[in-house]
C-alpha cells in the first residue's frame, strides 16, 4: 500500500491553509467534508482532489471510484492528517478541496425571480441556513453583502447541507451600490423590518415581479440608512407573545411568502415607489 500521507506531507499542508479566510480568497479554494458534500461538489463540477482516512476510502469505495475516473486526485491520508482539515468535534475522515463558486452580482441583478440580500450578517449557521432556506423556496441567489460571513467558513458550508452547491450565490461589499444597482434594474427593494409600515400578510402584491429581500444582522438588524431606501420596510406580524423571530426564521418567512404569492399570481408584475 502507498505510504499514507501525514500532517506533515506537503499536500495536507496545502489543504490546511484553506482553514483560513485569506488563503482560500487567495487561491479561491476551499474545503467541504463528507461524502454528501463531495457527492454534491462533483455534480457541480468544483471539487478539485479528496483526502479520505484509510477506512473513508474502502466505506465510500464506490465515491473513490467516480472520483479517479475524472481525473481527481485521491489522497489517503492518517486519521490525524484528514481531521486537520475538518472544523467538526467528530471528523468524517473525508475533505474535498474545491474551487469557489460565487457569481458576480451582475449576474444575478440582470436576472429574473426573487433574491435574498444577507446584509452583514455575521453568523454562519445563519448565513448557510438563509441560503439553504433560498434554495428550497426557490429563490434565484443569495446576496452576502457588506460585512457579511465568509461563504466559504467551514460552519457555513456546513448549514448550507449543500445548497452552497446549488445556488448562485454573490459576494457584494458595498450594500448601497448593490441597492442602487437593483432598483436601476428594476427589482422592488423589501427590507425585513420588525418596525416596518408594511404587513407581510398585506404585501401580495409586492411579491410578484423581481423582488430583493434585505435580511439584516442577528443583533441589530438593518442598518437604518439601508432600511431607508428599500421601496417598503415589510414586517412580521407576531400573532403571539413572542418578541420577535430570529433571523433565520424570519427570511424563511419571506421567502416562503414570496414563493406563495407567485405559484397562486403567475403573471403578476411587481408595483415600484
Amino acid at each position: 500500500m502507498t505510504d499514507l500521507l501525514t500532517t506533515r506531507s506537503g499536500r495536507v499542508k496545502a489543504a490546511r491553509k484553506l482553514t483560513q479566510r485569506k488563503h482560500r480568497a487567495e487561491h479561491r479554494l476551499f474545503l467541504a467534508e463528507g461524502a454528501k458534500a463531495l457527492t454534491e461538489a462533483l455534480e457541480a463540477g468544483c471539487a478539485r482532489e479528496v483526502f479520505a482516512t484509510a477506512a473513508a476510502s474502502s466505506a465510500y469505495d464506490g465515491l473513490r471510484r467516480v472520483v479517479t475516473d475524472r481525473g481527481l486526485p485521491w489522497q489517503v491520508a492518517e486519521v490525524d492528517a484528514v481531521a486537520s482539515l475538518s472544523g467538526t468535534v467528530t471528523p468524517q475522515g473525508l475533505v474535498a478541496v474545491c474551487r469557489f463558486l460565487d457569481v458576480p452580482p451582475a449576474e444575478l441583478v440582470a436576472g429574473d425571480g426573487f433574491l435574498a440580500v444577507c446584509a452583514d450578517v455575521r453568523d454562519p449557521g445563519n448565513a448557510g441556513t438563509v441560503i439553504r432556506t433560498a434554495d428550497a423556496a426557490g429563490a434565484a441567489g443569495v446576496v452576502l453583502a457588506g460585512h457579511s460571513v465568509d461563504a466559504y467558513n467551514d460552519k457555513t458550508v456546513r448549514a448550507t447541507v449543500g445548497s452552497l452547491f446549488h445556488l448562485p450565490i454573490a459576494l457584494q461589499a458595498d450594500l448601497a451600490a448593490l441597492v442602487q444597482t437593483l432598483h436601476e434594474e428594476g427589482w422592488t427593494v423589501l427590507a425585513a423590518d420588525g418596525a416596518g409600515d408594511t404587513d407581510l400578510f398585506d404585501a401580495e402584491g409586492l411579491l410578484t415581479g423581481k423582488v430583493a429581500w434585505l435580511f439584516g444582522n442577528e443583533a441589530w438588524g438593518l442598518p437604518s440608512d439601508l432600511a431607508a431606501v428599500a421601496d417598503h420596510r415589510v414586517a412580521i406580524p407576531i400573532l403571539g407573545r413572542a418578541e420577535s423571530l430570529n433571523l433565520a426564521a424570519a427570511a424563511a418567512v419571506c421567502l416562503y411568502a414570496t414563493a406563495r404569492t407567485r405559484r397562486h399570481w403567475p403573471g403578476r408584475t411587481s408595483p415600484h415607489s
